[in-house]
């Protein structure tokens, strides 16, 4: 059976390329809103972080409707730290639009979903997006895209997917780029002429892989996948079992179904082959779990998700101010939140670390673990978390790490300090592209390499560099790198800066806090430009006399603090700290906070 009046689809591309802007285009013009409905901007990024942020974190499924067919929309994320998201969706659909930035062109993640996509077969649709910016480069981009599909091993059928030129802020598609587009038909055209519709035998017992989990407090965790034999209905009794053996199979119920209606989740009865359905009643519901009638058991097989390359160590809050401005702090609440994690992010690992109340959190990248701690930190955990590590593998007794692929785009003025930089951490170049003013540069780079490396890169680039990167694979290490060139200005005693003592301190280095912050011994003040670290007196007070001299009592000038951001502070983080988070505030302390003890421990050392 062909399912003609259903396609169902996914959106790839690089971080910022447009997707979910192009998908609100998309929604407007199939119709799912009314003409003078109010819409809010980038309407598929709905969690708080993905719109401070400008980027989709979670994959999302909407639909619309044209021409009788109702297309089965996903919005994927396009950082490669939640690329794990992408590589699970892709089995749900039988092709994707794979959207290219009209200036940027193919960038580290466009490579790496695209890859993916092949290997599965899909059918692709190209969209050259941001057709409208100044620098728009229409001419080459076409060329660079096949020049990629041809790298990617992409077979015949695949080389001569049709190109469509887009703006998707406009809502605009056109064939050709020298054509001005009035809305995005020629898009759900093609969609409905090149994308395969779904097949399969409605007769046949059913069979369902889970492919992405959501949880409601109401139902509890939703299981979402797309039926590829048979029909699902309500109450229906069911098998669940999983490809790779992790449990064994056990009996259960669909107790409600739901078909994904433009934004909303509508209730139904039943659905058959093709459809993307919804499904809750099973707690212990996961992703790649398959769902089967009782008369046909045999589980489906799973893409194996890519390993985890970063670790770091969630532990309890043990500092003097622990507990005072947290709602959750114990070992058992910290165990229970990481692990409900674990269920619905299928490329993050959770083990228990060296300590009782502390735990290994492993996942793709800085930036997939930053977004897991600003959660946790919302939701009102406080917890203290070490230092970023990269994972080692052994590969025919050889010692490797992972290694990233990373796209460089820089002034030319900077390129001196973002070589040597490189240098400095055993970077190797690939190539060197002129692209106007700029310098287009491609490293592979250890992942060790690039902890740290990014704020002190737009630092170097003052402000104007654009750096990318994606996990390219596991090779001999490279040698040792040094992270840190500075060392920390550390709190002699626990009480409330002062801004005399502050402004006795500012000669030593950079501060972090101002004049009223309660600190405690041990807590990291600011950093210093010298190697060593250094303890301070930040709650110094000016010895009041009744003598007065001329001067002396001038205004004291401070330099403002340096605001830190939760990313500045992981990539800030020495081997002997940790960094303290909590709702209200984010702390840099020493693992031992007593002075006498950490000189002790260095000396041993």
């Amino acid at each position: 059976m062909i399912r003609e009046d259903l396609r169902n689809i996914a959106i790839i591309a690089h971080v910022d390329h447009g997707k979910t802007t192009l998908v609100d285009e998309m929604l407007k013009q199939g119709g799912v809103y009314r003409e003078n409905q109010v819409v809010e901007e980038r309407v598929m990024d709905n969690n708080d972080l993905e719109r401070e942020r400008g980027i989709t974190i979670l994959a999302k499924n909407t639909s619309v409707y044209y021409d009788g067919i109702k297309m089965n929309i996903i919005d994927t994320p396009g950082h490669a730290d939640f690329s794990g998201e992408v590589e699970r969706i892709l089995k749900m659909v039988n092709g994707v639009i794979l959207l290219v930035d009209a200036a940027e062109g193919p960038m580290p993640q466009t490579r790496f979903v695209l890859q993916k996509a092949l290997e599965m077969n899909h059918r692709v649709i190209v969209v050259v997006n941001k057709i409208d910016r100044p620098d728009a480069r229409l001419d080459e981009i076409p060329d660079e895209i096949l020049d990629l599909l041809i790298e990617l091993n992409a077979n015949d059928e695949q080389l001569e997917s049709p190109i469509l030129f887009c703006s998707g802020r406009a809502g605009t598609a056109s064939l050709s780029q020298y054509e001005e587009g009035k809305d995005l038909k020629v898009l759900f055209e093609t969609i409905k002429n090149y994308i395969p519709a779904p097949e399969g035998d409605e007769n046949a017992p059913l069979k369902m892989l889970v492919s992405s989990i959501d949880y409601n407090e109401y139902v509890g965790r939703i299981g979402i996948g797309r039926i590829e034999s048979g029909t699902a209905k309500q109450n229906q009794e069911i098998v669940v079992s999983e490809y790779h053996g992790n449990h064994e199979p056990y009996k259960s119920k669909l107790v409600n179904l739901y078909q994904i209606d433009g934004l909303d989740r509508t209730a139904v009865e039943s659905a058959g082959v093709g459809d993307i359905i919804c499904f809750s009643g099973i707690p212990e519901i996961t992703i790649g779990d398959t769902i089967s009638a009782p008369e046909s058991p045999e589980p489906l097989p799973f893409v194996k998700i890519s390993e985890p390359t970063i670790e770091m160590t969630f532990s309890v809050n043990d500092g003097p101010f622990a507990g005072q401005e947290g709602k959750f702090v114990t070992s058992r609440q910290l165990r229970d939140r990481l692990m409900r994690e674990m269920l619905k992010d299928v490329s993050l690992r959770v083990t228990d670390g060296e300590t009782t109340d502390s735990f290994r959190v492993a996942g793709r990248g800085e930036m997939h673990i930053s977004i897991l701690i600003e959660t946790m930190r919302r939701e009102g955990y406080e917890f203290c978390v070490g230092t970023p590590k990269v994972l080692y593998k052994e590969i025919d007794g050889v010692r490797c790490e992972p290694v990233e692929r990373l796209i460089i785009d820089v002034p030319e003025e900077s390129m001196g300090s973002v070589m040597e930089k490189m240098g400095q951490r055993r970077a190797e170049m690939l190539s060197m592209t002129p692209q106007g003013s700029r310098m287009k540069i491609e490293y592979l780079i250890p992942a060790r390499g690039l902890l740290g490396y990014r704020s002190e890169f737009l630092t170097d680039t003052k402000g104007e560099g654009i750096l990318n990167s994606v996990f390219y694979d596991y090779q001999p290490f490279k040698g040792e790198i040094s992270k840190r060139h500075t060392g920390s200005l550390v709190a002699f005693e626990t009480g409330e800066a002062v801004g005399y003592g502050l402004f006795k301190v500012q000669d030593r280095g950079s501060l972090f806090i101002a004049p009223g912050t309660r600190v405690y011994e041990g807590m990291v003040v600011g950093v210093n430009p010298k190697h060593e670290d250094m303890n301070v007196n930040v709650c110094k007070k000016k010895q009041l006399t009744n003598t007065r001299a001329s001067g002396s009592d001038e205004a004291l000038k401070l330099t403002p603090p340096i605001q830190m951001s939760l990313e500045m502070c992981l990539e800030f983080l020495a081997e002997d700290e940790l960094l303290e988070v909590t709702p209200e505030n984010l702390r840099i302390r020493k693992k031992i906070l007593n002075n006498q003890q950490r000189a002790k421990a260095r000396n041993k050392a």
